[in-house]
């Protein structure tokens, strides 16, 4: 069907034909806009990494020079300015090179709770873990990664509810 077919006077004929003509313009405008206002996306001055438990064990304060790494609700931050505390023989070195959530938020050096592991954890605990992970963590360390079982299932299939964008300090726009 014409656009003359389907407008029964001439007014609405010329209103529906210019605006057909002011789409069809902003269109072609658009267009070669387009190529002069590409978006350029800014190259990732340190990409994600995604560490395996092996991974992050390299990074327990153990070896001169190697930055020191722990994790928390799997995130993994870089705690070497922190190195007093979580370096070689200092007092929370055992929490280094872990994923050490349930240590945190029992407030704990126990090796049975250096893991990621928070299932029996009391409302208080769990409390206590949110508090340290985003008053502690999140504000004084910086995050170099996530830890494999935060994007990953245990099969090894990706996690459809790890959103990037919703991390801790986490910029897609910096990182991809």
């Amino acid at each position: 069907m014409h656009v003359v077919e389907a407008c029964p006077n001439r007014f609405t004929m010329v209103t529906v034909v210019t605006l057909q003509l002011c789409i069809t313009l902003c269109g072609l405008l658009g267009l070669g806009l387009a190529d002069d206002v590409k978006l350029k996306p800014k190259p990732a001055s340190k990409p994600v990494r995604l560490f395996t438990d092996d991974d992050l064990k390299r990074h327990d304060g153990s070896e001169e020079g190697r930055p020191i790494y722990m994790a928390v609700k799997g995130v993994v931050f870089d705690v070497t300015k922190g190195k007093e505390f979580y370096g070689k023989g200092a007092a929370y070195n055992v929490l280094a090179g872990k994923d050490c959530t349930r240590a945190v938020a029992k407030m704990s050096l126990e090796p049975s709770d250096l893991t990621s592991d928070i299932t029996g954890l009391s409302e208080e605990q769990i409390q206590s873990l949110e508090s340290v992970f985003e008053g502690t963590y999140k504000k004084k360390y910086p995050i170099v990664g996530y830890t494999t079982m935060r994007i990953l299932n245990p099969d090894g299939s990706p996690n459809a509810d790890f959103t990037p964008e919703d991390q801790p300090q986490f910029n897609t726009k910096d990182e991809f």
